[in-house]
């Protein structure tokens, strides 16, 4: 591809006095991973612009640069000296960069069904989830990209613009056909999914989360929204059980099919029916919903029926399609909403609902989403990754279902987020648990302590102790803990490390859990 015919349309002005037959090699945002014939896009960051290295990529031989103009005098001035090689200001540039990079890669989401997950809990799991039931289904999420049981490593869950088009281009290559991807609600502010086509849009839940980016929740909740304004959605997909349904709902394009999920058990409690729900929709789309029902927390993980009803055009009854039992070896309730959400999909994508609860009873719990460690022989232990005042109460009430004894949670709040969740996790931590043990999760740059305090402001519970070594207050919980009794170390999940100013080290609560009770065992 030439400069001419990547730039072409885009609105950029470029000076008549460049070469634009250049071919290009590659897009690179990272001075670092430019190669000879590469286009180097040099973004205004948060501390620095990426003309700061434009002497580099230039002296590395580049067909061309692409910068923003909002740069400092000096900058400007080094950009205006370079005369051999296209130095180009295009006004928006991080807003462009996804047309930009699906240009350059051939438009690889109009060629591949891609599932838009997004919400503020959740995402992970039906990504993981629908990538195991969903044939030559690639994943690009928090826990990477790929496929089921060979992911390569992202640095944030949904990737930038630049590699988002990259990475499906390279699933497309792989004979990929569906792609599960998790959208952030900073993805989506941010434009990293500007120009991807997604086919159908999912949204798990909504909650507090990132407030210290969005500031407000309404911030939040529309960021989230905009994956709705995405070309060619064909269907979303809403959990009618979550707050901000309503909004939802109200935003979802017109000629885009809905199709929802909740469970019978809240739409009781709440005096409340799907179809008034519903009843705003015009009668050119056909609305179809799928109730859960008999929920069953068993050993073995959750059993319930379902039932999938629709709604036809020009009427608002709902009527009864089939019904079938869903048995998955899963815990808790809100992955009764996970696998409600997956198989509401598999309905949208066409299988039929026995095929699809079939394929549902093989899935496989994701790693550090109320994962189990250890056995029978001691007690119950599950790793998960809540980090929000809602995860964690929803994990500890599970936990609480399984508990035959006392509940323990290990839990701390991460460094440089949003304060105001910390006073909020631990009150849902005293809510449900007998046993709380206040830990650092990854304090960043933050003083540990001071999260601490926070975490802590307005307690005076006597069931709280503070141990801010994270493997001793895992250990200390293990070894404390009655055989019979519940464990959850809450935070951090599948990662491998915790962040201390800066320095990653080597850390797993899944390791050190699972080596406590090894030694617990031994003694």
């Amino acid at each position: 591809m030439t400069l001419n015919e990547l730039l072409a349309d885009l609105n950029i002005h470029v000076d008549a006095s460049y070469a634009l037959d250049t071919v290009i090699t590659g897009l690179a945002l990272d001075s670092r991973k430019v190669d000879e014939g590469n286009v180097f896009i040099a973004l205004a960051g948060a501390k620095f612009h990426g003309l700061e290295y434009l002497d580099q990529v230039v002296h590395s031989g580049v067909s061309a640069v692409l910068y923003e103009p909002a740069a400092n005098g000096a900058q400007l001035a080094e950009a205006s000296k370079v005369t051999h090689v296209p130095v180009i200001a295009v006004e928006g540039l991080a807003a462009k960069l996804g047309a930009i990079a699906a240009r350059f890669y051939q438009d690889p989401s109009t060629k591949l069904d891609v599932i838009g997950i997004t919400g503020t809990n959740g995402k992970t799991s039906c990504s993981q989830f629908l990538s195991q039931v969903l044939e030559d289904c690639g994943i690009i999420g928090t826990l990477g990209w790929g496929q089921w049981g060979g992911l390569k490593e992202t640095l944030n869950t949904t990737p930038d613009a630049l590699e988002v088009q990259k990475i499906l281009a390279e699933l497309l290559k792989q004979g990929k056909r569906t792609v599960a991807m998790e959208v952030s609600s900073h993805g989506l502010q941010q434009g990293r999914v500007n120009s991807v086509r997604f086919k159908g849009a999912v949204f798990t839940n909504i909650s507090r989360d990132h407030l210290d980016y969005h500031e407000t929740m309404e911030a939040y909740v529309d960021a989230k929204l905009k994956i709705l304004s995405t070309p060619a959605l064909e269907f979303s997909v809403v959990n009618l059980d979550d707050a901000y349904s309503q909004e939802i709902i109200s935003a979802v394009p017109m000629d885009a099919r809905l199709w929802a999920f909740s469970t019978e058990r809240k739409l009781a409690q709440e005096s409340s029916d799907i179809a008034s729900k519903l009843a705003n929709r015009t009668p050119r789309v056909v609305n179809e919903h799928i109730i859960a029902s008999n929920i069953q927390h068993k050993d073995a993980g959750i059993e319930f029926d379902v039932s999938w009803r629709g709604q036809t055009p020009g009427s608002n009854a709902s009527a009864v399609i089939e019904r079938q039992t869903v048995n998955v070896p899963l815990y808790g309730d809100f992955n009764v909403e996970n696998v409600l959400a997956v198989l509401t999909v598999m309905l949208a994508l066409g299988q039929t609902l026995q095929a699809a609860t079939a394929k549902l009873a093989n899935i496989k719990p994701v790693v550090g989403r109320m994962e189990r460690v250890g056995d029978s022989a001691g007690p119950l232990v599950f790793v998960d990754y809540a980090h929000t005042p809602d995860a964690l109460d929803k994990v500890l009430s599970c936990a609480k279902q399984h508990s035959k004894g006392a509940l323990w949670v290990v839990f701390g709040c991460g460094g440089n987020r949003d304060a105001g969740k910390r006073p909020l996790m631990r009150a849902s931590a005293e809510t449900w648990a007998d046993h709380v043990i206040v830990t650092d999760d990854n304090p960043r740059y933050e003083n540990g302590q001071d999260i601490v305090n926070d975490i802590l402001a307005g307690s005076r519970s006597a069931k709280i102790e503070v141990i801010r070594n994270r493997e001793q207050a895992i250990d200390k919980a293990i070894k404390t803990a009655a055989l019979h009794d519940c464990i959850v170390i809450a935070g951090k999940g599948h990662e491998q490390y915790q962040e201390i100013e800066g320095v990653r080290t080597s850390f797993s609560d899944r390791q050190v859990a699972i080596e406590a009770l090894r030694m617990r065992s031994a003694n």
